[in-house]
């Protein structure tokens, strides 16, 4: 007779885990004060990660003891640090400590929020959390919010319930092979984030019925032009669904005028979509109020927390004004998660393509709460004003100029030396990008704007200094002294 196995324990007792618990948060306590000792830009090569970890699972439990000593030696050497005060690439971000407690919380409790019934408390905390966070913004009492990854699929979800609202009957009929449905096409700015792009192809809208809209000088939308192309579309026979306007673009952080924009959308019965995911929430701000004028009309805004409200990634917040669509849209209910209770409450599953979804407000709360709206309002305009001053300083150098105004709290600039031909200045900016990231000590991206390499320079980590900017300045300067023509040839 077969005898079975003695039982285990599988997983740590209660001892085990308050000791290792314990090493991790001092490990994480000694991380957050010494962050400015790494080099921000992990200087691996590509597969030396790989290489160093094994090429088969263990088949024998290993200490976690020796499992903490091996990210260390093998994982922390691999890390970009995006939790480092003069990381300035991209949107900077924050792990703050109650937002990296919140996570741990979270991860302990393991909630699956899909329904109220599988976790009332996520479910409840989140539109309670939410709608702090409309007031906080100022954006009237229809909007209800829905977490979710990243601003990527917010934008997803919000331009599918743009299709479900042109009544074509897409959710039940498709697209493929119908006859008589006209061509569908979406406009943006050509300084729309990828992620536009990305969603008019999963949509099956297609790349080809995405219309770039040309900008102004400063990289905002050109109306006239968002007019003219979508009369052009209605008079070829194209459905034209919605217009997705950006306030804080990703290249330049431009404000398209989105009050215009809803005007036009009003006129033709377009969805207008806000993707404000950077810079969203400065509109808690009194004096930055004149840059969001309009967005209250729009159907739907994405903001992300986890950009610049100091929240762990990730967390990605979609107000939508008209919420009876966007669950029109997603909402599938099988038998096995009909509950008694589901006409009374808000099923969260039933707003976006997941059905698992993560208890993401836990974190936000505690870091709304920790900061509170006077703690974000400063931080956010200590922020802005450490971008200012940048902004003045490359506006007196020599050789160094701004090639975009300073809108909230990130820079972009470029080198240019005088008579240096454009092909060698762009060619020099991405030297020069890659010189001032290789030091360790700041790190920088870049855009490509109208034929011109420039440099980015994001200012949001909760804990960057002026003397962190200042450093990051002159980084660049010192690097860019160095660099010549010979030096490229």
């Amino acid at each position: 007779m077969h005898t079975p196995p003695a039982p285990s324990a599988n997983d740590w007792s209660p001892e085990e885990f308050r000791s290792y618990c314990q090493q991790v948060s001092d490990w994480i306590a000694g991380y957050l004060a010494g962050l400015r000792s790494y080099p921000v830009l992990s200087p691996v090569q590509p597969g030396q990660i790989k290489s160093a970890l094994p090429a088969s699972p263990p088949a024998s439990p290993e200490p976690f003891a020796q499992i903490l000593v091996d990210f260390e030696r093998v994982i922390l050497p691999g890390i970009t640090h995006w939790n480092h005060p003069r990381f300035f690439a991209y949107f900077s971000i924050t792990g703050s400590g109650p937002g990296i407690l919140g996570e741990l919380l979270a991860a302990a409790l393991n909630v699956n929020a899909m329904l109220w019934k599988t976790s009332p408390a996520a479910t409840e905390m989140e539109e309670v959390v939410l709608d702090w966070l409309r007031q906080m913004l100022r954006l009237p009492e229809a909007f209800r919010g829905v977490i979710n990854d990243t601003a990527s699929v917010s934008s997803l979800c919000a331009m599918a319930a743009a299709r479900e609202a042109a009544g074509l009957q897409v959710r039940d009929k498709g697209l493929s092979g119908r006859q008589g449905l006209p061509r569908l096409c979406m406009y943006t700015s050509e300084q729309a984030h990828s992620s536009i792009e990305k969603a008019a192809i999963v949509l099956g809208i297609g790349q080809q019925g995405l219309r770039k809209i040309p900008c102004d000088h400063h990289y905002r939308m050109d109306v006239e032009a968002l007019a003219q192309a979508i009369r052009h579309d209605i008079a070829a026979g194209y459905r034209p669904l919605c217009v997705i306007a950006t306030i804080g673009t990703t290249s330049t952080t431009s404000v398209d005028p989105v009050a215009a924009i809803a005007e036009l959308c009003a006129a033709h019965g377009l969805w207008l979509h806000v993707d404000a995911a950077y810079a969203g929430v400065t509109a808690m701000l009194p004096e930055k109020r004149d840059l969001f004028t309009g967005w209250e009309q729009a159907d739907s805004i994405v903001v992300n927390p986890h950009k610049w409200l100091f929240t762990p990634i990730d967390c990605s917040v979609l107000f939508c004004r008209r919420p009876d669509v966007l669950r029109q849209a997603f909402s599938l209910t099988p038998e096995y998660l009909r509950t008694a209770e589901q006409d009374q409450v808000v099923n969260l599953m039933d707003y976006g393509v997941s059905l698992g979804r993560r208890f993401r407000s836990l974190k936000l709360w505690m870091v709304m709460r920790s900061l509170g709206t006077s703690g974000i309002a400063a931080v956010l305009r200590q922020h802005m004003s450490y971008a200012h001053r940048l902004g003045d300083l490359i506006a007196a150098h020599p050789q160094i100029e701004l090639v975009t105004p300073v809108w909230f709290s990130t820079v972009v600039f470029r080198f240019r030396p005088p008579a240096v031909p454009e092909e060698t200045v762009n060619a020099l900016n991405a030297r020069l990008l890659e010189t001032v990231n290789h030091t360790g000590a700041v790190m920088l991206s870049h855009t490509v704007l109208r034929g011109q390499y420039a440099l980015r320079l994001a200012i949001g980590n909760l804990r960057t200094t002026w003397e962190d900017v200042e450093l990051a300045w002159r980084t660049v300067q010192e690097q860019a002294e160095k660099l010549t023509t010979a030096d490229l040839g």
